[in-house]
């Protein structure tokens, strides 16, 4: 057999075993959450954010809700650079680049202990 029958022959098999693949995954609920920026958020997102007064009034000042920290922890992006440093008490910090309903770009500030995550600071750019 040809190179080009076998090529054609492999790439049908494998196309057809991904959508295979696809539709039982989709039906299960699961995503792909592999990558560094991803796993990170939805660590965060699993523990549930805690607000303490401090960041409730950093909230109020700058006019960010917390709907908006809630999307920005969906949809957002960890500086790396800045972030994934210990913090006092045993969690580290991360910084968090996301959007308000608005479209105005935030920057949050959170501390991932191992049972709880905080918010920090919240600032708009």
């Amino acid at each position: 057999m040809k190179l080009k029958f076998r090529l054609a022959y492999y790439l049908f098999g494998l196309t057809l075993g991904g959508m295979l693949v696809v539709f039982i995954f989709n039906k299960r609920g699961q995503d792909f959450c592999y990558l560094p920026n991803c796993r990170a958020l939805k660590n965060i997102r699993e523990k549930g954010i805690i607000i303490k007064e401090a960041g409730k009034q950093q909230l109020s000042a700058t006019g960010v809700t917390q709907n908006d920290i809630m999307r920005s922890l969906e949809y957002g992006d960890i500086d790396f650079s800045k972030s994934n440093v210990p913090h006092a008490g045993g969690g580290k910090l991360y910084v968090i680049e996301g959007r308000t309903a608005e479209n105005e770009p935030i920057i949050f500030e959170v501390v991932n202990y191992s049972d709880r995550a905080e918010l920090l600071n919240v600032k708009k750019k």
